[in-house]
């Protein structure tokens, strides 16, 4: 094809547009389909069906239709798109299991929380919610809101929805667009309203201030959201995230001391047949693809759950109410230890991703704090409460205008007879005669004779004074901002004693489910070869020439621990391994690689390890020089692929691996660097700052071009061992007691002493 992409010539490249079609889908995708406005909470097919309700007459107290009906309506005038796509976005208006505050009362099968669809739009009913017909749509008619012609210009459709609450953040939405996707929980209206009332008082409110009236999230289902106050301050701030969910459950006591634990209320995307369905494949495991029996991990657990579970059954009832019933083994059972290990291994406990990203008021699609979603909802009321007092302002001035004409003429009424009976213009005769306007002429033209009556004329002069009460009511509105607001909170606080109700979700923080295996606390200690392999022997102070290696492999380290620790290995990457001393392999032969317990990322190496109760404090440095201090539980992590810890520098990489980590033991109180080519610095331990989130960390010792650090430890009163290779290359050790090291005491980040004799291979111990 030939070129134009705006250069002149003719043609258009395959290229160019191929970009602009898909750049014109994008947008139809982002703001047509998949996002909803933060002004009303709809996406456009939910406007269209609650607004198509509307036109038909469908409000809450209307008796219910044909959903079919209300289908066709819908893509005939306003949504020409696929007949089940809007049927099904009208079944999930109408399920109180999916929304907190569902807009459709649907009669008939509306399916269920299990997943199970509902009957064809032929044989279920829908018709408007009293929310919806009043929040939603009661002000449709008032000039509240811009329309826009449909699809082929016959009939007028709303653009936004007059909604009186933040629908945006009371039933939340789901959906994915190109290059963006939405997950926003549903909320409660009492704190929603509260918020919105706050705001409106105080503007300088921040996002953590609206938090205290909006705890969290309200989800249909109830549930406990265990997640820290201080997570869903940092969700709610920067807009995305994910809490973490559980059930919650009571328990029944039986005869004989029997017990059972009765779940009655889940968290979002779980529901009762989705357990069951857990629960199956961990009790009847199956042989995993390229394996010939279950791994230890099935086993293991499917020997826990069968140990204490004796069976599970569904008793909930039609109406959406859960009871999901699970009795024990025996009646000796723990119950915490039974609930736990439920939670663990199944969705009873989950994680709610939240991505609070919708189209904004300006049009554009952004991801938004809880702050930005309130103000621009205000905002949006501000302007749709304004719009819907200059428009009844001038019903009623147009009334208070007919009145007063009809007030002249009664005062006149013998005139008015002649100069109708005799013209042959009457309406202009009226107009000079009386000074009347054109509008008011017609009027007069139009009235029946008892209108004029004595009668009339009083309840002319009474509804002229209500329509000039309120119109100077409404003039004080426009004409004050304040006065305004105050009015809309006024009609806030109205709606949320109307329409409010309890908190359903409980917001408490909990640790989170692990199952764990009972493990005997016993002193043991940790041997790692310089090639990784790692096996446990029982007890400490073992002589460290008595262990056998490989080989070609040699001793990396001992750590005297307890079983109930962990090892940690640092990959090349900057990754950090986690396995539990209590898995590690025994002392009979030569134990196994660190790499067979986990999923070591492709491309990297392990390059130091680690092992040591959870909060012990070490130093952790790099070949680059970088270094910061941290505790292993930090650097914790139950995922077999490790967890991205340590910043590795590219300016480096791949020499920039980690040196790993050393503890830092209560009295040390200076940090000793060693280069490769025998520098030594001596820097007080205040200077480095603890980081629980990982990164680079910061310079430790200066370093030049092509050298990297040898070793770096925390040191204390006693100093520290220096081992290594001297200019011969004979190994040598040296003792660096305080006076020595004081000697090279200077600032971090400085390039520090040389030592004698000079390193080629070595590194520091902390006495």
């Amino acid at each position: 094809m030939g070129g134009d992409g705006g250069d002149g010539s003719e043609g258009l490249t395959l290229a160019v547009y191929a970009e602009r079609a898909y750049l014109d889908y994008a947008i139809s995708v982002v703001k047509g389909r998949a996002l909803p406005e933060v002004a009303d909470g709809q996406k456009p097919v939910q406007r269209r069906i609650l607004f198509s309700m509307s036109e038909m007459g469908l409000r809450s107290d209307a008796k219910p239709v044909k959903s079919a009906r209300v289908v066709g309506d819908v893509l005939g005038k306003f949504h020409p798109h696929g007949d089940q796509s809007a049927y099904d976005a009208l079944v999930r208006l109408a399920q109180s299991f999916s929304l907190r505050y569902p807009l459709i009362d649907g009669q008939g099968n509306f399916g269920s929380r299990d997943g199970d669809g509902a009957a064809a739009m032929r044989y279920t009913e829908a018709r408007l919610t009293k929310i919806a017909t009043h929040l939603l749509l009661s002000e449709i008619d008032e000039g509240t809101v811009a329309f826009a012609p449909n699809y082929d210009g016959s009939f007028q459709e709303p653009k936004l929805l007059p909604a009186r609450l933040p629908f945006v953040l009371l039933n939340g939405a789901s959906g994915i667009a190109v290059g963006m996707a939405t997950e926003i929980p549903s909320h409660n209206l009492r704190e929603v309203a509260a918020a919105a009332i706050a705001l409106m008082k105080s503007p300088n409110m921040s996002s953590t201030d609206l938090l205290g009236i909006v705890p969290g999230p309200d989800f249909p289902g109830g549930g406990q959201i265990i997640s820290s106050a201080s997570d869903i301050a940092q969700i709610y701030e920067g807009g995305r995230g994910s809490l973490k969910v559980r059930a919650r459950w009571s328990v029944e006591e039986l005869a004989r001391g029997q017990w059972q634990i009765v779940v009655n209320e889940l968290p979002p995307a779980t529901s009762t047949q989705r357990v069951l369905q857990e629960i199956e494949e961990l009790t009847n495991p199956k042989i995993k693809l390229g394996k010939k029996s279950l791994t230890p991990d099935q086993s293991n657990t499917k020997a826990a759950i069968l140990n204490v579970l004796d069976c599970v059954r569904d008793e909930s009832s039609k109406d959406a109410a859960v009871r999901l019933v699970f009795e024990p083994k025996s009646k000796n059972v723990e119950v915490n230890d039974f609930v736990n290990l439920l939670l663990a291994h199944t969705s009873l406990e989950s994680n709610a991703p939240i991505n609070l990203v919708m189209i904004g008021n300006d049009g554009r699609p952004r991801q938004k704090n809880l702050k930005d979603i309130i103000s621009e909802w205000i905002a949006f009321r501000v302007a749709t409460v304004t719009r819907r007092t200059e428009h009844r302002l001038g019903k009623v001035n147009a009334r208070i205008h007919i009145l007063e004409g009809r007030q002249i003429i009664l005062l006149n009424i013998d005139k008015v007879i002649k100069i109708i009976r005799n013209s042959d213009e009457p309406k202009a005769d009226l107009i000079t005669a009386f000074k009347l306007s054109d509008r008011q002429a017609e009027d007069i033209l139009e009235i029946r004779l008892r209108q004029l009556a004595r009668l009339e004329a009083i309840k002319i002069e009474q509804e002229l004074k209500e329509l000039q009460s309120e119109k100077a009511d409404l003039d004080g509105l426009l004409q004050s901002d304040s006065t305004l607001r105050k009015r809309i909170i006024k009609e806030i606080e109205s709606d949320a004693k109307e329409f409010g109700d309890e908190r359903r979700t409980l917001i408490q923080e909990d640790k989170r489910a692990i199952a764990e295996a009972k493990v005997i606390d016993e002193p043991v200690t940790v041997i790692v070869s310089q090639k990784g392999w790692v096996r446990v022997r029982q007890g400490h102070e073992h002589d460290a020439q008595q262990f056998s290696f490989k080989s070609g492999d040699a001793l990396y380290a001992t750590y005297e621990c307890r079983t109930v620790d962990v090892m940690q290995g640092f990959g090349s990457d900057g990754r950090v391994y986690t396995v539990p001393v209590s898995e590690l392999p025994g002392a009979r032969g030569d134990g196994a690689p660190l790499t067979s317990f986990i999923n070591l990322a492709a491309g990297s190496q392990m390059v130091a390890y680690y092992a040591g109760q959870l909060d012990d404090l070490v130093l952790i440095s790099t070949r680059a020089g970088n270094g910061f201090l941290a505790n292993v539980s930090d650097m914790l992590t139950r995922n077999k692929a490790g967890k991205s810890f340590i910043g590795v520098d590219s300016k480096f990489s791949p020499g920039d691996a980690p040196l790993g980590a050393s503890k830092v033991r209560p009295g040390m109180k200076q940090v000793a660097c060693l280069s490769e080519s025998a520098r030594l610095l001596v820097f007080p331990l205040d200077e480095l700052k603890r980081l629980p989130t990982g990164g680079k960390g910061v310079i430790l010792m200066g370093l030049d071009d092509k050298e990297r650090l040898a070793s770096a430890v925390a040191v204390g009163p006693d100093g520290a061992t220096y081992s290594g290779a001297g200019r011969a290359g004979k190994p040598t050790e040296l003792s660096l007691d305080s006076k020595t090291l004081k000697s090279f005491a200077g600032n971090r980040a400085r390039k520090g002493h040389y030592l004698e004799p000079r390193l080629k291979d070595g590194k520091l111990s902390p006495n």
